[in-house]
């Protein structure tokens, strides 16, 4: 099973912090139980995603189990990852053709969409 998320940075933020942060986003899903994480070739947008924006800094396929919970750790470190950030970050999740927007929200809104997101995808 695969995803792809596209990382939206703060607009104001500086291009070399940017892709620093970006980095260190890569190497927190490599550290996970996952196949592989891979950037996309420039110029291509994942499947079922919007087309790049100017601040979009990074695109990945995460490759990954489709067993153990894999797929509910590797929603929450994206969460956790946005939660530690102090900027206007977001992260497009695409699976399936089924995309979900993750970016600073209130833990209960927040929460209540990747509930309903994650059971989409997890088949239950």
């Amino acid at each position: 099973m695969s995803l792809s998320l596209i990382v939206h940075v703060d607009p104001e933020l500086d291009l070399e912090r940017g892709e620093g942060l970006v980095r260190r986003l890569r190497g927190e899903l490599t550290e996970l139980d996952v196949v592989s994480v891979a950037p996309v070739a420039a110029g291509s947008v994942p499947e079922g995603a919007k087309g790049a924006d100017p601040v979009t800094l990074a695109a990945l396929v995460v490759a990954f189990s489709a067993s153990g919970g894999v797929f509910t750790t590797l929603i929450g470190t994206l969460r956790d990852w946005l939660d530690r950030q102090s900027g206007r970050h977001r992260i497009s999740v695409t699976i399936d053709g089924d995309t979900i927007e993750l970016e600073r929200a209130s833990a209960k809104q927040q929460q209540e969409l990747l509930d309903a997101y994650v059971q989409r995808h997890s088949g239950g």
